[in-house]
């Protein structure tokens, strides 16, 4: 793909490409870093209620400063991050209730159901590759 397309948007008065991936790592980051590594660790989360229109427009500009190269790094990065922790956490972990940034009473479901496919998804990529030979 080009670089024109990659930046040009999706359709009139629409996020581009590149948009739309900087706006999904920089919410995997902001999750990833305030609330999940918290948990693992843990210790209270930091993610607060904000307001998401100037986050998400935030995001556009942002998309802006990087190359296509570096947008497609850190979302794998972060992607891989949420991943491996999401993984390595125990039920028990996932079900706890938490209290965000403001103090509010986070219920285990907004933190277990938006990992949880994703958990699934690595345990079943772990197992089809041990089951080509992996020793476990």
């Amino acid at each position: 793909m080009e670089d024109a397309d990659w930046e040009a948007p999706l359709e009139a008065g629409k996020w581009s490409l590149k948009d739309v991936l900087c706006h999904i790592m920089l919410w995997d980051k902001y999750f990833y870093v305030e609330a999940l590594v918290k948990i693992k660790e843990g210790l209270p989360l930091t993610a607060a209620h904000m307001d998401f229109n100037a986050f998400n427009a935030n995001a556009v500009l942002y998309a802006r400063t990087v190359t296509r190269q570096e947008a497609i790094r850190l979302f794998v990065l972060y992607r891989t991050k949420i991943i491996e922790v999401a993984a390595s956490l125990s039920d028990t972990a996932l079900e706890q209730n938490h209290r965000d940034g403001d103090g509010k009473k986070i219920q285990h479901l907004q933190v277990s159901e938006r990992f949880h496919l994703t958990r699934q998804a690595s345990q079943e990529a772990d197992r089809e590759v041990c089951s080509s030979g992996c020793g476990h």
